[in-house]
């Protein structure tokens, strides 16, 4: 085993008194995502007030993201945290952060949680969720949240009381999903829960993507924490399944308004030369309570296939789909209904997120619905992957018993 994943984070928290800030970047969801700009702002809106907003993580989608905020009209980007300097700097100039705002390193995070800011948006590294966010809200800070939320259980299990926290602190906790944004989408799963597919019985997800170059490690994992290569790594990024695919499992968990009680599966690592232990290709079967049965496929190969995150529907009567890139329906049965096309949600879907936050915290709506679903969500990824890896046949149950916390070498890293 490569030696930078030897030393604990708890043992590294505890020598060090740095939690963790890392990275620059946040998993994209396939080649359809990459370089995607963000378009021309919208006419200006006037605001009551501005919020003062820190943002972790400005890699890719970071930078990005934080734009889509600067341009939202409501917030002031007050602070900004990188672990690299150089991206801190750069990044910090570009969206008009005081220099003396600009924090890099692991613990640069809590010096933007210290400088004054009233929400926070983390979108570095998934490892590192948890106790970003945790350590936010018990500052008194708002959250907007990339996910997966964790990568193990004891962080997704984290995140539920960080929510359940927020809540009483009257604070906002968003998790930045989608496809749950889009009208059409939105259409289709208010037929479902109204009877429009009779009883369902099955469900089907895709997540295809190109996945992301994986470069030998180094003698610290400082190399794993920009350019994406961090999704290569389980105990950074939740795996492919974790990461990517989760946008349509996610979907499927809005459906059937339940997580699943068990999974079966298989993986396997495919790419040429791997140096992370992500699995490129996952063939999942989970299990509902009721028996509701989701298959799940994925893969994660540059193999000219086209990029998916779909949920299919099969009810007794009808037939549904929810989407990401492609259509949203539902065919026959007593709610036809003949949807859309998806146009723009990777865009679209964030800047409604971005107004949604800024909405519910100015008007007070602490209820935070989206905490529990994408603590769910990224359980049943877990529990996906760890039966698919294991080949075998995992309950939910066992795997919250096992509670297994996924550990990492921070040796040899900026604080």
């Amino acid at each position: 085993m490569n030696q930078a994943f030897l030393v604990t984070r708890r043992e590294f928290i505890g020598s060090t008194l740095a939690a963790t800030a890392a990275g620059g970047l946040i998993g994209d969801i396939g080649s359809h995502a990459a370089e995607e700009k963000p378009a021309a702002p919208a006419p200006a809106t006037e605001f009551k007030r501005k919020i003062k907003l820190g943002v972790v993580g400005l890699g890719g989608r970071g930078h990005w993201i934080a734009e889509l905020f600067r341009k939202h009209g409501g917030y002031e980007i007050h602070a900004v945290a990188d672990y690299f300097p150089n991206v801190a700097d750069d990044r910090g100039n570009a969206l008009g952060v005081d220099k003396a705002r600009r924090f890099s390193g692991l613990s640069g995070y809590k010096k933007v949680i210290e400088s004054g800011a009233e929400a926070i948006v983390i979108i570095d590294v998934p490892y590192f969720y948890p106790e970003q966010a945790k350590a936010a809200v018990e500052a008194g800070l708002h959250v907007y949240m990339a996910k997966p939320v964790a990568v193990d259980v004891p962080g997704a299990l984290s995140i539920g009381e960080s929510g359940k926290v927020a809540t009483q602190k009257q604070r906002v906790f968003l998790v930045d999903y989608q496809m749950p944004t889009d009208p059409f989408n939105q259409g289709v799963v208010q037929r479902i829960h109204d009877g429009g597919l009779g009883k369902i019985a099955y469900m089907t997800t895709l997540g295809y993507s190109a996945g992301r170059p994986d470069p030998p490690k180094t003698a610290t994992i400082e190399n794993r924490l920009q350019n994406l290569i961090w999704i290569n790594d389980v105990v950074l990024g939740c795996d492919y399944i974790g990461n990517v695919d989760i946008h349509a499992i996610d979907a499927a968990l809005w459906v059937a308004n339940a997580r699943p009680v068990s999974a079966a599966g298989v993986s396997r690592i495919c790419r040429a030369d791997p140096h992370g232990n992500a699995r490129d290709v996952c063939q999942v079967v989970f299990e509902f309570t009721d028996g509701l049965v989701l298959n799940h496929s994925g893969q994660a190969l540059k193999n000219n296939a086209e990029g998916a995150l779909t949920c299919r529907i099969f009810g007794m009567q009808a037939y549904a789909q929810i989407d990401y890139w492609g259509k949203a329906f539902l065919r026959g049965g007593p709610k036809h209904y003949a949807g859309g096309a998806i146009q723009n949600l990777y865009q679209d879907g964030a800047q409604r997120n971005i107004a949604t936050f800024y909405n519910t915290l100015t008007k007070g709506d602490f209820s935070n619905p989206t905490v529990r679903r994408s603590v769910d969500s990224c359980l049943t990824c877990i529990l996906g992957r760890e039966a698919a890896a294991r080949h075998s046949k995992l309950t939910m149950e066992e795997l919250l018993k096992e509670n297994v916390r996924l550990e990492v070498d921070l040796k040899g890293l900026k604080v």
